[in-house]
């Protein structure tokens, strides 16, 4: 179904307006986010996507609102994945939880764009070159077999390429300087520690962003649900941080679920243009192994030689 632009420029617009008062009225100052403060924060974007979900069944019809909230319920998902990876960044670089909230405010504004790109991409080579579908299949598949597999990676920062490149092409300051990202040493312009953890959280969603994007087209190619359904979840994710962050750590299965998930979507990917998985089929499995995997999780102790 080809969604007329009005309702992208209404979808975007609303967008802004809610970036803008949250940086411009509800964050205006730099502060320690609580987790009360973030568990409602929570609550208003999933509420706020599950009434678009209602908008898009009553619009679209059924099949497209389970499609819409498969692709949520999947991004909603990886994102916690991200938020294990946003702690070790932040705890490498000792940022004070003042910042953090600055940091993944522009960093998910990037990523955002990003996900614009990767999205329209996708979609397109799919259309115009239909084998990719089989190479996104594939390439979800061997990303749910590493997830598995090599759950214990750890960050290491300092050997980003990027992050590597960027020092040697401008002087980066040692200290945070009230939380700006640029500053000026000695007369010349430098960046501050929080800007080189931006750079190094976009570059991260980019690596995300590979995984997710061919998940959520695996469920649907319709670029408005697949746009819309990657926003909502992204938007909702700098309070996810904050209401978990001090927890997340117990869900030491989630990763063992997600690796599942990203093979699962990738066989259904392979296997579209011979049997599609019915959507209810699919949203059932993904929900039953996510929620398993957390409660499991809760309930199981972790081993002391668990990944």
């Amino acid at each position: 179904m080809e969604t007329p632009l009005i309702f992208w420029i209404l979808f975007n617009g609303f967008v802004l307006l809610m970036l803008a008062l949250d940086l411009g009225v509800f964050h205006r100052k730099s502060h320690h986010v609580s987790v009360k403060e973030a568990i409602i924060w929570t609550f208003i974007w999933i509420s706020l996507a599950m009434i678009f979900n209602l908008i898009i069944y009553y619009w679209q019809g059924k099949q497209q609102a389970l499609e819409f909230f498969t692709g949520y319920l999947i991004e909603k998902a990886l994102s916690i994945d991200n938020i294990f990876v946003f702690i070790m960044i932040f705890s490498y670089f000792s940022i004070p939880s003042i910042y953090q909230h600055k940091i993944l405010f522009w960093g998910i504004l990037g990523a955002l764009v990003m996900r614009i790109i990767f999205i329209f991409a996708g979609v397109t080579l799919i259309e115009k070159f239909h084998f990719t579908i089989y190479i996104f299949g594939a390439l979800l598949i061997y990303t749910g077999y590493k997830m598995y597999s090599h759950s214990s990676a750890k960050i290491e920062p300092e050997k980003n390429p990027i992050v590597k490149i960027f020092r040697k092409i401008f002087p980066v300051s040692q200290n945070f300087e009230g939380g700006k990202f640029f500053t000026r040493v000695d007369g010349k312009r430098a960046a501050t520690p929080l800007f080189l953890v931006l750079i190094l959280v976009e570059t991260t969603d980019l690596i995300f962003a590979v995984d997710s994007i061919p998940a959520i087209l695996s469920i649907t190619q319709d670029q408005f649900i697949v746009y819309t359904s990657n926003v909502f979840a992204i938007l909702g994710l700098r309070s996810l941080y904050f209401a978990l962050a001090g927890v997340v750590h117990k869900f030491w299965l989630l990763n063992y679920g997600l690796s599942i998930v990203l093979i699962f979507v990738g066989i259904k990917m392979i296997l579209s243009d011979f049997y599609k998985i019915p959507i209810e089929i699919s949203l059932l499995f993904i929900a039953g192994i996510i929620i398993g995997s957390i409660l499991l999780s809760l309930k199981i102790e972790k081993p002391k030689t668990a990944i």
